[in-house]
C-alpha cells in the first residue's frame, strides 16, 4: 500500500472534500474549477440526504452538498463505475436541487439560485468526446448563447487526463494531477506553489488516520477494488460475448447459456448477487439457484 489514501474511494473522497474542518480544500478546488467566472469565499455543508416530497417518490443522497455565501449550491459526486443512465442521473440530481428551492413559501417569486453539479468520473463516458472536462449549460441551439446560468453541470473524465507533473499549467490541472496520481505518490507536488497541497498531504497520509478511520478506509478500499474487479470481469466477458455473438448471431439460447455461465463464474468468485444480476440481467432468484 502506498503512502497516501486513494481519493476515489468513498472514505477517501469525503475525507478530502467533505469535512467541515477542511472545507478550504473544497473551496480551493471549486475556485480552480470556476476560475474567471466566480470566486467562492466560504461554504456551508448541507444535509446530503434529500427526502422525497411524496412517499412514492425517490429520495437523493449526494456525496457532497454545500452552499456558498450567495446561496448558490454545489453538488460534488465521485463515480467509479459507468452507469447506463449516468447523464440522466446527473440531470436528475441538479434538477431536484433546483426544484427544492420552490419549497420556501407561498411568496417565493422564482428567484432561483444557481446549482452546480460537479461529477468526477473514474471511467470514460460512452458517446462523449473523451476529454477531461465537459461543461453543460442551458443555451440557444442556434446561437449557442447561454439562456440561463442557473443550471450548470461539469463532468470530469479522469482517464482522459494524461499530463505529467511538469506539464500542468493551471491550478485546476494541478488538482486533477494530484487526485489522479495520489495513491502512487510518495510526496505531493506543487506545495511550494500552493499551500493548500501542503495541508492536503497531511490529511491524506495514511499514517495520520485514527484507528477508527483506518478501519473505515480499509473497508472502503476493499469495496473500491471489488468494483474494479467486477468491471474488469464484465469487460473481459463482454469481449468474449461479442465474439460468440459474431459466430452465432441471433441464437437466443446460446446467449442465455452464456449469461448463466458468467453468473456461475462470478458467484464462484464471491461477487455479490446484486452485482451479478446487474451485469448478466438475470434475476436474483435464478442466480441464487445456480
Amino acid at each position: 500500500m502506498g503512502r497516501f489514501i486513494n481519493p476515489f474511494t468513498d472514505v477517501g473522497f469525503k475525507r478530502i472534500f467533505g469535512q467541515e474542518i477542511n472545507k478550504d480544500l473544497l473551496i480551493d478546488f471549486l475556485n480552480s474549477l470556476l476560475v474567471g467566472e466566480r470566486h467562492i469565499e466560504d461554504i456551508t455543508f448541507l444535509d446530503k440526504e434529500v427526502l422525497p416530497e411524496m412517499l412514492e417518490q425517490r429520495g437523493v443522497i449526494y456525496d457532497i452538498y454545500c452552499t456558498d455565501t450567495n446561496g448558490e449550491q454545489f453538488i460534488v459526486e465521485m463515480q467509479n463505475r459507468e452507469q447506463t443512465y449516468f447523464r440522466e442521473r446527473a440531470l436528475y440530481y441538479v434538477s431536484r436541487t433546483i426544484s427544492r428551492q420552490g419549497e420556501r413559501g407561498m411568496h417565493w417569486q422564482f428567484d432561483l439560485k444557481a446549482v452546480y453539479g460537479v461529477f468526477f468520473m473514474n471511467f470514460v463516458l460512452k458517446g462523449s468526446a473523451h476529454k477531461l472536462r465537459t461543461d453543460v449549460i442551458l443555451a440557444d441551439r442556434d446561437t449557442h448563447e447561454q439562456f440561463s446560468d442557473r443550471m450548470r453541470m461539469i463532468f470530469l473524465e479522469l482517464p482522459s487526463f494524461t499530463k505529467e507533473e511538469d506539464e500542468c499549467e493551471t491550478d485546476f490541472e494541478r488538482w486533477i494531477y494530484v487526485l489522479k496520481n495520489m495513491e502512487t505518490l510518495q510526496r505531493l507536488p506543487f506545495k511550494a506553489r500552493q499551500a493548500v497541497f501542503d495541508k492536503l498531504e497531511q490529511i491524506v497520509d495514511i499514517a495520520s488516520l485514527s484507528k477508527e478511520d483506518r478501519m473505515k478506509y480499509d473497508e472502503s478500499i476493499k469495496i473500491y477494488r471489488d468494483n474494479l474487479a467486477v468491471m474488469s470481469f464484465a469487460e473481459a466477458n463482454g469481449r468474449e460475448k461479442g465474439r460468440a455473438e459474431g459466430r452465432a448471431e441471433g441464437k437466443a439460447e446460446g446467449k442465455a447459456e452464456e449469461k448463466i455461465s458468467i453468473a456461475r463464474q462470478m458467484k464462484a468468485k464471491g461477487f455479490p448477487t446484486e452485482l451479478i444480476a446487474e451485469i448478466t440481467q438475470l434475476s436474483k432468484e435464478d442466480i441464487e439457484q445456480l
